[in-house]
């Protein structure tokens, strides 16, 4: 695979990791929030993980989660670079869609908005849906097993914090949240 496809592929998740921080900064006060140690062991400790198991990994040495499910070249980059490159305008848009209404974690804010517009039209968490491309592009670049489990990971937390988020947005919405729910799907029009 070229250097190039990496340099891109690298380039699309820091504009990612960049816009995040920098649209972060006007979110609306927190009403609500889990403790930090909880969020931390449900949300960062599975990225963080997922994280290190994509990267490089020269310190799993020879074992089965170095080897290749596919070929490193430069076609397979580039479909992972393309699902790469999907899943961060899905994610971004989604994330601008939200505005001041967005959290890094579970909460609710001061004025909670339930934002029906965008993405958020087709999908209940266009933002996961986002992330999870990403996530499969990225697997799919790096091309080893370890990668496989890392996305397993991301799907698992990431249902897990979906699943914790519907009950905050129902509490917060009620009726109108129930009603969205059963019209729109949560990660994948029409199917899940």
């Amino acid at each position: 695979m070229s250097k190039t496809i990496l340099f891109i592929h690298l380039v699309i998740w820091a504009i990612l990791l960049f816009y995040w921080l920098i649209s972060g900064l006007r979110a609306k006060k927190v009403a609500h929030q889990e403790p930090f140690v909880l969020r931390f062991v449900k949300y960062w400790f599975p990225v963080l993980l997922s994280v290190f198991l994509l990267g490089p990994g020269a310190w799993l040495g020879h074992s089965p989660l170095r080897e290749q499910f596919i070929e490193h070249t430069n076609s397979v980059g580039i479909a992972g670079i393309v699902l790469c490159a999907m899943g961060a305008f899905i994610a971004c848009w989604s994330r601008f869609t939200l505005g001041k209404n967005w959290s890094l974690s579970v909460q609710e804010k001061q004025g909670h908005e339930l934002i029906k517009t965008g993405f958020y039209k087709v999908v209940r968490h266009p933002i996961y849906t986002g992330l999870l491309l990403m996530f499969f592009g990225t697997m799919i670049i790096v091309g080893d097993y370890k990668a496989i489990v890392a996305v397993a990971i991301m799907v698992v937390s990431f249902w897990f914090k979906l699943k914790k988020e519907e009950m905050v947005l129902m509490d917060a919405f009620g009726d109108e949240y129930k009603e969205y729910q059963s019209q729109t799907k949560a990660l994948i029009p029409y199917i899940i």
